[in-house]
């Protein structure tokens, strides 16, 4: 039994000393247009749910309407639009450079069947290597509730909310 426990260490430890090596050695792929690396997905998509889940707030402090909405709309425009584009529009040159790929909000379903408390802490907290910032210092609360639930609501949003959303981003 002390033979299997001592090759099992010296197994974990080559396997840490090769990751060294691996990573310090620039081996690592970390250009955005380079190919995940093994498990990379299913590690980071694991631990982000996980953690999403155990401290997602369970209630919305605000009502869901039209008025939230409508407030909403200039917060997203400003701070997220460039990344998860609006409806109608293409993907901006910022968003098809990106790796991973930010997820498009308005094509397709988007956020729109994720708790809008799921939302919350991705605005509130950020994505660690995806681009995603945190929004805590930036935005208040209400701002962050706000544009939560436009993106929870985002396939039945009134006709005012779509047509302010609709409208072309400003070139630069």
């Amino acid at each position: 039994m002390r033979a299997f426990l001592s090759g099992v260490v010296v197994t974990l430890i080559a396997l840490f000393i090769g990751a060294l090596v691996y990573f310090g050695m620039g081996l690592a792929p970390v250009a955005v247009t380079a190919s995940p690396m093994p498990f990379e997905r299913l590690f980071a998509k694991m631990a982000l749910h996980a953690k999403i889940s155990r401290e997602m707030p369970k209630s919305v402090p605000i009502a869901a309407d039209e008025t939230a909405y409508m407030a909403a709309v200039p917060i997203y425009r400003e701070n997220c639009a460039v990344c998860h584009g609006l409806p109608g529009q293409p993907k901006t040159a910022i968003a098809a450079g990106e790796f991973p790929p930010p997820p498009q909000l308005f094509h397709g379903h988007g956020v729109s069947n994720d708790p809008p408390g799921e939302t919350y802490w991705k605005v509130t907290n950020g994505i660690r290597i995806t681009g995603m910032p945190g929004f805590e210092s930036a935005l208040s609360t209400t701002a962050r509730w706000q544009v939560s639930l436009m993106l929870a609501h985002s396939t039945s949003l009134p006709p005012s909310v779509q047509q302010l959303l609709a409208q072309p981003l400003p070139q630069p």
